[in-house]
């Protein structure tokens, strides 16, 4: 049977140093022993955790800018009124899609 090389097998990442009081380290000791993870993993979960909510902020903020614009462009809206039959389907099976204009 033939062994594979793990180190040849294993895509190494380059290491990023953060400092962290002693406080908030220890903290992150306890929920790690806790949860049975690494402080290391606590850390990286909570960075990508942060990142894919501040991306899709980033990406509502540029949406909403565009819709801005575009408004400013045209003049085009949706009326009150056509928000408000849309939202009384909200939950029921003729809901539809958001109206734009």
């Amino acid at each position: 049977m033939v062994v594979p090389n793990i180190t040849s097998e294993v895509h190494l990442m380059p290491s990023k140093a953060i400092k962290l009081d002693d406080a908030t380290y220890g903290r992150l000791k306890v929920l790690g022993a806790a949860r049975q993870r690494s402080p290391h993993w606590l850390m990286k979960e909570a960075i990508r955790q942060f990142l894919e909510r501040e991306e899709e902020a980033e990406h509502i903020r540029r949406d909403t800018l565009e819709r801005w614009e575009r408004f400013e462009a045209t003049g085009e809206t949706v009326s009150h009124d056509v928000v408000e039959a849309w939202l009384e389907t909200w939950g029921t099976d003729r809901e539809g899609k958001c109206p734009t204009p």
